[in-house]
């Protein structure tokens, strides 16, 4: 049998992806060691091309496949299969396929992290994906102890060029889990980002009849009667315990403490320890004693 060139028909695509996809034809090689390898594009010109693989010697159709990256979204591409042996070579037909939109998705973060009793915090973050641009998304919050569900907070906003977006947070009075969704009938939902909430502790000195001794008071905001409170002197870099003590009741909304302590000239913190898990442990501002 004289040797002939070999026979490439075109097929389908497969696999499609909005970046990748597998193109797929079948080639037969007519008894002559056969490459083959597909050209793919926008247009009929193509313009790319797969490497060349190989499609054997044999004297029937095989089925031949390669897989193609980094493809645009939501675009038409054309491809044709062309085998290749000593005798010559083959094009299949011209076949396209349109690749899919980039799946949305949402990231977000909060911050700062964490606020003090009553601050503000801002929800940022970034819709990705086709048709990210002018979305519309939703803030939604669930205080702790996480039992109400996710309610929505605020109005929508429309997400930028870019798809970003930004939710400001008033009054936060304890922790609190956020998260951003889309509003659209296949609704995307951003992870769960958390946002601490720490006590507020004001501190003060206050003089004694004692020498070297000095009374740290001051007060907790929210009440956390009977919470642990540690009176530190910062002593290169470190907080060293010089005095302890409870919060004791001052009010519905905040509690007191008041311990006298030995002092040195230097810098002292007061820490508050809590385990409500409303809010967050947290020190004083910095008391200078001279």
């Amino acid at each position: 049998m004289a040797a002939s060139a070999p026979s490439a028909s075109t097929g389908t695509a497969r696999l499609v992806s909005y970046a990748t996809a597998t193109l797929t034809g079948t080639v037969n090689p007519h008894g002559q060691d056969t490459s083959y390898f597909f050209q793919y594009g926008p247009t009929r010109a193509y313009g790319s091309q797969t490497a060349i693989a190989d499609a054997g010697a044999g004297t029937s159709t095989v089925h031949v496949s390669l897989a193609v990256g980094g493809l645009q979204p939501l675009t038409r591409y054309h491809f044709r299969l062309i085998a290749v042996n000593a005798s010559g070579a083959s094009t299949g037909s011209d076949a396209s396929f349109t690749t899919k939109r980039v799946p949305l998705s949402l990231a977000i973060l909060v911050g700062p992290n964490p606020v003090t009793y009553g601050g503000n915090a801002f929800v940022q973050g970034t819709l990705s994906g086709t048709g990210s641009a002018g979305a519309a998304v939703q803030l939604q919050a669930n205080p702790f102890p996480y039992l109400g569900g996710f309610v929505n907070i605020g109005n929508a906003q429309l997400t930028s060029a870019s798809g970003g977006f930004s939710f400001p947070v008033f009054g936060l009075t304890q922790v609190t889990q956020f998260r951003v969704v889309t509003r659209s009938s296949h609704a995307v939902v951003s992870p769960i980002a958390v946002e601490a909430v720490a006590v507020r502790v004001t501190s003060h000195v206050g003089r004694t009849s004692r020498r070297h001794f000095a009374r740290i008071y001051g007060t907790v905001t929210p009440a956390e009667d009977g919470a642990q409170v540690g009176i530190l002197r910062i002593a290169h870099g470190r907080g060293v315990l010089v005095g302890g003590t409870a919060l004791r009741h001052r009010s519905a909304t905040s509690s007191a403490f008041s311990r006298v302590v030995p002092v040195h000239a230097g810098v002292y913190r007061v820490l508050v320890r809590v385990t409500s898990g409303a809010q967050i442990s947290n020190y004083s501002r910095p008391l200078l004693i001279r």
